[in-house]
């Protein structure tokens, strides 16, 4: 090979560029844009300050979390005195990523749609200057282009990781404000017909409520709030709460259904909490599943931690296919919630959920999955949970006091299959938005890069 093919087939970078001695990061082929090419780190500011939300243990806060779908969401509230470390406030506009899942679109922007403020320390939290609009940089990050850049920057043998230094030291196509506003315009204009989609999935995933209540002959009371005193039969209650009492006739429709209503505790072979070791954004060791976790009746692991275990423990807190997941810790409205465990590899689970084993031969898991998901469990759920530090919380031997109409397995079957099909119908239209959205990034990053 002579001299001179040999240097055609070699790739000079300038000294002054090198900032990380990492071939991937130089392998591939710079941005090229009709925009101005200019360093990152001249256009955000990190935001770093931490505040020490223990030091104010009656007080409620609201946690951020963040994940590749959606990017920012309100995922919880905690009492000051159940949080160990200081945490970083998020303002409105700034962005934020997780610097071990940032290479999979695990980033964000906390807008004026989210109520909550503060994350956790591990997260990464910087703002844009006056020359670079916040979401702008956002739809960027979401281009097909610059998660190559991202990727090739990671660090890291076991676990890839991105600094805020080394995301300061990339480069990006930076128009002026007006026409990143008018991209950004253009980008909502597309995506308009996600948004609808996304409305009419919502409102195909409400059929099943109707569907369980008819098929199964349950009909639930609407308690409403009187005035004056109320009474009720002493011979009733059982739990001295005001919502119990006040909710106590709701569940008479549900023992007056066409099937038995049988008690949790006759269907379950054993319930177990989860691990209250601390877990980590770091992926080192089993992942733990969360209540952020649980969604809409499924399991969402797009925002995870990990935790590292023994082999003894690994045999008794492991999660099995067709374990059932119950959150037993979470505001009021979302305390309750359940997902059916049916992933590959090892997994484990936090305290804030419980591992229900269900007897098969009894129950279908998914039909029990769906009613603890539908007013039938959400009214009972609402009777039971108690507030504890501002949290709702129903423990396991109040779980199995709950009673549901269990038909046949024949019946359970066809009632999963039926609601398995309304759920396919809502996810392909959910699918469509995905994709609509999709396209309107890709026409995005098509005019701010030369593709």
């Amino acid at each position: 090979m002579t001299t001179e093919t040999t240097k055609e087939k070699m790739k000079f970078v300038s000294f002054r560029d090198l900032v990380l001695w990492d071939v991937k990061r130089y392998a591939s082929n710079k941005i090229k844009s009709d925009y101005p090419i200019v360093r990152l780190g001249l256009h955000i500011q990190e935001q770093s300050p931490k505040i020490k939300l223990f030091n104010s243990p009656k007080e409620e806060f609201g946690i951020l979390g963040v994940n590749n779908k959606i990017g920012v969401f309100d995922a919880y509230k905690e009492k000051g005195a159940n949080i160990n470390q200081a945490y970083k406030r998020i303002e409105k506009g700034w962005l934020v990523y997780n610097p071990y899942r940032v290479n999979v679109g695990s980033i964000g922007m906390r807008t004026e749609e989210h109520k909550h403020e503060f994350i956790s320390p591990a997260y990464v939290v910087f703002s844009c200057k006056e020359t670079l609009l916040p979401d702008f940089l956002y739809k960027l990050f979401k281009t097909e282009r610059f998660n190559t850049i991202i990727n090739e920057s990671t660090t890291g043998s076991v676990r890839q990781n991105l600094t805020i230094d080394v995301l300061k030291s990339l480069d990006i196509a930076l128009p002026p404000i007006k026409i990143q506003k008018d991209l950004l315009d253009k980008y909502y204009l597309k995506s308009k017909e996600s948004i609808k989609l996304d409305k009419i999935a919502m409102a195909v995933e409400q059929k099943i409520n109707p569907y369980l209540l008819e098929e199964l002959g349950v009909r639930i009371e609407k308690n409403e709030k009187k005035k004056g005193i109320t009474f009720t039969k002493f011979s009733l209650i059982d739990r001295w709460a005001v919502d119990y009492i006040f909710n106590i006739n709701s569940i008479q429709g549900i023992t007056e259904a066409k099937y038995p209503a049988i008690k949790i505790r006759n269907l379950l072979l054993s319930c177990q909490y989860g691990l209250s070791s601390k877990a980590t954004e770091e992926p080192i060791g089993i992942p733990m599943l969360r209540m952020n976790n649980i969604n809409n009746s499924e399991l969402d692991i797009d925002d995870l931690k990990y935790i590292t275990i023994d082999n003894r423990q690994k045999e008794k807190i492991l999660l099995n296919k067709g374990d059932l997941l119950f959150n037993r810790t979470n505001s009021k409205e979302l305390v309750g919630k359940t997902a059916v465990f049916e992933l590959d590899g090892e997994f484990t689970f936090a305290s804030y959920l419980i591992r229900l084993k269900i007897d098969t031969e009894k129950v279908n898991v998914h039909y029990l999955n769906y009613l603890f998901n539908s007013r039938i469990g959400r009214v009972q759920i609402d009777m039971i949970s108690r507030r504890i530090l501002g949290q709702a919380n129903v423990n396991a031997q109040e779980l199995q006091e709950f009673i549901f109409p269990i038909p046949d397995l024949e019946t359970q079957h066809l009632i999963v299959s039926n609601i398995l099909k309304i759920k396919y119908e809502a996810n392909t239209l959910k699918q469509k938005a995905e994709q609509n959205r999709n396209e309107a990034i890709k026409e995005f990053e098509q005019a701010v890069f030369k593709l």
